[in-house]
């Protein structure tokens, strides 16, 4: 091939049209490439998480679902003082900025109070320490009612006016009263008492009769007005 003949081929238009063309499909591949990544990853959308805390269930899925967000119930608890399906606690926090189709996973509130098993505190432990088993477990402890029994110790817990016993589900809003000894002997309490043992000696008694000796007459005492008389009696010379 002659010089000439190269150089023609290289500067022709039909070659850099080529080029050119083949560039031009890389970069639309790139761009298109980015841009579909872009979109499936919301690159660039920031949406801030709305406050839906105290929110009915309802109420706070229609407001996230109009950010383009998802809920999820996580979990449940209780307080007493709000309404049932009430939104308790939601993660990421309001506020924060997140991209299109994040799910908010919220803690709503139940219909029904929590059930907790009583410990083992009945006839087992001090009042003290039984007081402190309840409240670490969340149960609320009413009054003290005292019994007759060993002081401070625990014989009974009630909820309701019920008795109740060692391991028996109670509601955490129950109130719970600790029956405890006040250190006093309930007076309908039965004593027995034992009569002691005594040893009996016929043989003793016997002679102790035989020797009796009138109790008016003391040896070695004299009555006023009478003259003790003496014997003396001598040895034989």
């Amino acid at each position: 091939m002659k010089t000439k003949d190269f150089f023609g081929k290289i500067f022709s238009l039909k070659l850099w049209a080529n080029l050119f063309a083949m560039l031009l499909v890389v970069v639309l591949l790139c761009w298109g490439v980015k841009f579909g990544i872009d979109i499936y990853t919301h690159h660039g959308e920031k949406i801030k998480i709305p406050d839906v805390r105290r929110m009915l269930f309802a109420d706070a899925e229609h407001v996230l679902n109009n950010k383009g967000l998802q809920i999820v119930v996580s979990d449940t608890g209780y307080v007493k003082t709000l309404p049932p399906d009430c939104i308790l606690e939601q993660s990421p926090e309001a506020g924060k900025e997140v991209k299109s189709g994040r799910i908010i996973y919220v803690v709503i509130n139940s219909s029904i109070s929590p059930m907790l098993t009583v410990p083992d505190i009945i006839d087992n432990c001090s009042y003290r320490e039984a007081r402190a088993k309840l409240i670490a477990m969340g149960f609320k402890v009413g009054p003290t009612e005292y019994i007759p029994g060993e002081k401070d110790w625990v014989y009974g817990l009630k909820a309701g006016g019920r008795s109740l016993h060692n391991g028996e589900k109670v509601s955490v809003n129950d109130m719970l009263i600790l029956q405890v000894g006040d250190g006093m002997r309930d007076m309908n309490d039965s004593i027995i008492y034992a009569d002691p043992d005594y040893y009996y000696d016929e043989e003793s008694d016997s002679s102790a009769h035989n020797g009796y000796t009138d109790p008016s007459v003391q040896h070695g005492s004299t009555q006023e007005g009478d003259v003790d008389e003496f014997e003396v009696v001598t040895g034989p010379e």
